[in-house]
């Protein structure tokens, strides 16, 4: 059995990840209260899925993977297969975000969302780590991969509901805190299912190095967020889709047009 190190950075990997998972679950929700404002509806949730999945879900992954490391082995990535891991994350919030309001099934439709969207969050990582090339032999404990798709259920259905009830800055703040500890949690929780043994007359792995390749793209990635957030701000915005004296009114209320 090899030593695995999910933290050969320290604290960095970690606070950097979580960072980005918060930046990008904050501009996510932002995004979601301009869909409801219901001015250029279907863009702002395609701006929503590429903040939360791409940045507050995807780039957070990688960045702690740059913190992974195997003794004794080496590591590479698969770059199809990263770049598709990261069409699945902003893909799967998305779906979700639609299902999550479709009319006259709340609270259902929230349910069904999270269920779609928590499961493809558990494709998006399964996948990065099928992405991860190495010449050990990577094996997994099934019990601790059950959970991080629990995990990952109960984190996305958190999401949705925050999506679609959080209003005002402070609040938003928080749920952001939130999501990006679900996110982060669910991501070590699939790392810890993993146990790697000596792979005997294993090839050296082809591929892109994790500098090579996570580098730029998380980096490239995280600096377009960071112009999206500054661009759209996290000022208040006139939300049709809450009465100032009941709360929230139903998804049913949103804005249906494109």
């Amino acid at each position: 059995m090899l030593e695995i190190d999910h933290f050969s950075h320290g604290l960095l990997t970690p606070v950097v990840a979580y960072l980005m998972s918060f930046t990008g679950s904050l501009l996510g929700l932002r995004c979601v209260v301009r869909a409801r404002a219901g001015s250029g509806h279907a863009g702002w949730l395609v701006a929503a899925a590429v903040a939360i999945g791409g940045t507050g879900i995807w780039v957070m992954h990688f960045i702690a993977m740059l913190g992974f490391s195997i003794h004794g082995a080496s590591i590479r990535y698969d770059v199809p297969i990263t770049l598709l891991s990261a069409v699945i994350a902003m893909a799967v919030v998305w779906i979700g975000l639609r299902v999550a309001q479709l009319p006259g099934l709340e609270p259902v439709a929230l349910y069904i969302g999270g269920a779609i969207t928590g499961v493809g969050v558990g494709a998006m990582h399964y996948s990065g780590m099928y992405a991860m090339k190495s010449d050990a032999v990577i094996e997994y404990d099934g019990r601790i991969v059950l959970l991080s798709m629990v995990i990952a259920v109960i984190a996305a259905t958190a999401a949705l509901w925050f999506a679609l009830h959080i209003r005002g800055t402070l609040a938003t703040i928080g749920a952001a805190l939130v999501m990006g500890v679900a996110v982060c949690g669910m991501h070590y929780t699939g790392m810890f299912a993993m146990h790697v043994q000596n792979g005997h007359h294993m090839h050296p792995p082809a591929g892109a190095g994790a500098t090579q390749l996570l580098t730029p793209l998380t980096v490239g990635v995280g600096t377009v967020t960071m112009m999206l957030l500054l661009h759209i701000g996290i000022t208040d915005v006139e939300d049709p889709a809450y009465d100032g004296a009941r709360g929230p009114r139903p998804a049913r209320y949103w804005p249906t047009r494109d």
